[in-house]
């Protein structure tokens, strides 16, 4: 024991003195009180110090100026194995919890803090009470008496394997946080982000500090019900086994951009709760935009091809040339298209130099309006059709190359008239058109249509079109030289 004056705690500025009191009283000693200090008060006090101590995560003891224990709380009994009642009283480390050997250099490093400003970090091995052997980190301080005079030192220590566990995840959050070269986001059980780093934040086009308890409606205009969803999904049930894909349209000053994010997600629970409380949800996600639009551009060509070759076949057992035009007009469609029509040039192919003037164009075949269904040959009166100047088919035919209509974001009425006013069936809202070249010539053009369920026709669509024209036109020509024969 502190004989002439007691160490105080530097957390709560207490003395320590009831610490030991209730070390010793667990373990069948008596308490000694002082003079003027009521037993009650000084009970209830020591009981409350002891709790706190014995609660603590970190091992702690505590000397007095003399290098004699005086404090020794339930986690320092359960990494060595010695009880506060076998250690304390003790003076120095050596023989017991430090060998004999460096006991002089261990407790002179120890005991050295009480003449020195702050805290002192040092690592060495202590003794277990089987004879083992572990390697802790300790952080000692100084204990000043009333007078203000060095009084003790006290000393918390973990195991070094520990320390190093809590380090690397102090730093592994840090890293996530600052420099992961992908997104990372807490969100708080209203589904609303928390913590967001420096990536994450780029990708939602925002701060950091902004996007804080904002709703993801907010941040993204397409994908945040399913977002939403796999964040509930993980409170209630935990993290899914495997990454997910989610599509999303993230809000942004120049207009709205879709990203692909392959997401990962984490449910947090509190480590102090005896039952695990959700915290959140920690959501891990990088953007495979480019790499998903360039997988499915790749499957695409690959069914566009197959589908040119399944057509090809198809159309080599067709005796009719012009029903092998309608076999590749079918098979193109297939992904592609809702309805597509075949006009051929009325009174036969014409050359460059005649496609400069005004041109008329006949139907030869067309998918069925209602519902689906292979396409079907036009009647054989011939009369053109009724396509205004100016009508996409017609500017194909002037350009000799592909060309792209659309109605836009027009309201449904508008879209229909606009459809209907270019001889199309109603419910079509964008159309492509593909000139129909064979032998240096011009003969016809095929028009593709979809609804508005489809997005618009893009350049890698043109060129399909062109393909599916060229197939078109070489059976058409076939099927006009059949008819002079």
């Amino acid at each position: 024991m502190i004989a002439r004056s007691e160490p105080t705690c530097r957390t709560c500025g207490r003395s320590l003195q009831g610490v030991q009191v209730s070390a010793s009283r667990r373990s069948g000693a008596t308490d000694e009180l002082g003079p003027d200090e009521p037993e009650r008060e000084s009970s209830d006090g020591s009981d409350l110090l002891a709790a706190l101590l014995d609660g603590m995560d970190a091992a702690l003891c505590a000397f007095d100026a003399d290098g004699v224990v005086t404090h020794w709380n339930r986690e320092a009994e359960r990494i060595l194995g010695w009880s506060a009642d076998e250690a304390v009283g003790r003076r120095g480390l050596a023989g017991w919890a430090v060998r004999t050997a460096d006991a002089e250099e261990v407790e002179g490093r120890l005991l050295s803090v009480m003449h020195g400003p702050g805290r002192q970090v040092h690592e060495f091995a202590l003794l277990t009470k089987d004879g083992g052997r572990v390697l802790v980190r300790t952080q000692s301080a100084a204990v000043h008496g009333p007078d203000g005079k060095p009084a003790g030192v006290y000393c918390a220590f973990s195991e070094v394997h520990t320390q190093i566990d809590l380090e690397r995840s102090i730093a592994l959050s840090e890293a996530l946080f600052e420099d992961a070269s992908w997104g990372v986001v807490l969100v708080d059980v209203d589904l609303r982000p928390a913590v967001v780093n420096a990536h994450a934040a780029r990708a939602l086009g925002t701060g950091r500090t902004s996007v804080l308890g904002r709703p993801l409606g907010e941040l993204l205009s397409h994908g945040v019900e399913e977002l939403e969803s796999a964040l509930q999904h993980v409170l209630a049930e935990g993290a899914p086994p495997a990454p997910a894909e989610v599509w999303v349209s993230v809000r942004a000053k120049e207009g709205e951009k879709r990203r692909c994010w392959r997401s990962g997600f984490l449910r947090l629970a509190s480590p102090l709760a005896e039952e695990p409380v959700p915290l959140g949800v920690g959501w891990l996600f990088q953007d495979v935009t480019e790499a998903k639009q360039t997988e499915q551009e790749a499957s695409l060509l690959r069914f566009r091809t197959q589908q040119l070759h399944r057509a090809s076949r198809a159309a080599a057992e067709c005796e009719d040339p012009a029903e092998a035009a309608t076999v590749h007009l079918d098979f193109a469609l297939a992904g592609f298209a809702d309805h597509g029509l075949i006009d051929r040039v009325a009174g036969g192919a014409l050359t460059d130099a005649e496609a400069e003037g005004p041109v008329r164009l006949v139907r030869v075949a067309a998918t069925p309006s209602g519902a689906p269904g292979p396409s079907r040959l036009a009647g054989r009166a011939g009369l053109p059709v009724r396509y205004a100047e100016g009508h996409p088919a017609l500017q194909c035919v002037e350009r000799v190359g592909a060309l792209r209509a659309s109605a836009g974001a027009a309201p449904p009425e508008a879209a229909r008239e606009w459809a209907l006013a270019r001889q199309w069936p109603a419910d079509a809202v964008h159309a492509l058109c593909a000139v129909l070249r064979s032998r240096g010539r011009t003969l016809g053009v095929v028009t593709f249509l979809r609804g508005a369920g489809r997005s618009a026709f893009e350049r890698s669509d043109a060129m399909y079109a062109e393909d599916v024209a060229v197939r078109i036109a070489a059976a058409l020509d076939l099927a006009g030289l059949s008819d002079e024969e």
